[in-house]
């Protein structure tokens, strides 16, 4: 397929495909620096790539030029690379998709992405974003999203990622849920809220909620205390800015306000141990009675 660089194909299966695009979608990197933890901890392949030639505005979103270890002058393009993780147990094996967000022909775009997962047997899309918003840095981030079935998007409603009914300009993400949806595929798409005062980026405290948050609605065993480490570190870090300046330090006295009466009006978020425990009695539920069972 043209624009598609294919350099060798997965040994198996990939029924998960998650999605993190760089750019607007991505506030603070917390998106892409979530898939890219992925990447790195399980060792994940990289196998394919888009060519960025037809899809991006080379004036807007601009090539760097680097020089690498022979000192030598190097362009680096706009990247858009597909990496693979096949573990032994063929169910759990993932397609990790790190892009840019293209200026041009994004539903073009989105087709060369789907062709990659009907290559790798794809039958779940998990995209990640990050935005900035009024949240503080204090407090556990908010985490919102929405997908393309009312069963999946209850699952996520459940897991604590509440449904965003955001309405306005939009990214290439909301065309490749609609690329997806012709397709067929199911989707679910989870977005980390950044606190829009604090401009240190990356913002590894949104990427670890968003690790979390993606990791009880897909199964894969990767650690996040390395994650969490760095997100401790963040807070510490713009704590220590705040506390030179009063007049940010009353303001985020007041977002910190303003989240804890929200939070309180919804009743909170159950934490994972109720939400095991209600979901063992949910499966309780739907077994049939003993005298089915020995009927069966």
């Amino acid at each position: 397929m043209e624009g598609l660089v294919i350099r060798q194909q997965p040994p198996q299966k990939l029924p998960v495909m998650i999605v993190a695009f760089a750019g607007w979608p991505d506030a603070a990197e917390a998106a892409t620096g979530a898939v890219r933890y992925l990447v790195e901890n399980l060792g994940a392949t990289r196998f394919a790539e888009i060519d960025p030639e037809e899809f991006y505005d080379f004036t807007v979103t601009r090539p760097e030029t680097l020089v690498n270890e022979e000192g030598e002058r190097v362009i680096h393009w706009p990247a858009n690379d597909f990496y693979y993780y096949a573990p032994e147990e063929a169910a759990r094996g993932l397609l990790l998709y790190i892009g840019t967000e293209p200026n041009l022909k994004w539903r073009a775009f989105s087709s060369l992405m789907l062709s990659v997962a009907d290559r790798c047997g794809v039958e779940l899309v998990v995209s990640l974003g990050a935005l900035l918003d009024e949240v503080p840095h204090t407090r556990e981030p908010s985490v919102t999203g929405r997908a393309t079935s009312t069963e999946l998007e209850q699952k996520a409603e459940w897991l604590g990622i509440r449904s965003s009914g955001y309405q306005g300009p939009t990214g290439i993400h909301t065309a490749f849920m609609d690329a997806c949806v012709r397709k067929g595929l199911s989707l679910a798409s989870i977005w980390g809220h950044s606190p829009h005062y604090a401009n240190t980026t990356p913002n590894p405290r949104v990427s670890h909620a968003l690790l979390t948050s993606l990791q009880r609605l897909v199964e894969f065993d990767v650690p996040l205390d390395e994650m969490q480490e760095s997100a401790d570190a963040y807070v510490r870090e713009v704590d220590q800015a705040i506390a030179k300046r009063p007049e940010l330090a009353g303001y985020v006295k007041k977002l910190e306000e303003r989240f804890d009466s929200a939070i309180a009006a919804k009743g909170g978020i159950p934490s994972p141990e109720d939400m095991v425990e209600e979901l063992e009695q949910y499966l309780k539920s739907q077994l049939p009675p003993p005298d089915q069972i020995d009927e069966a």
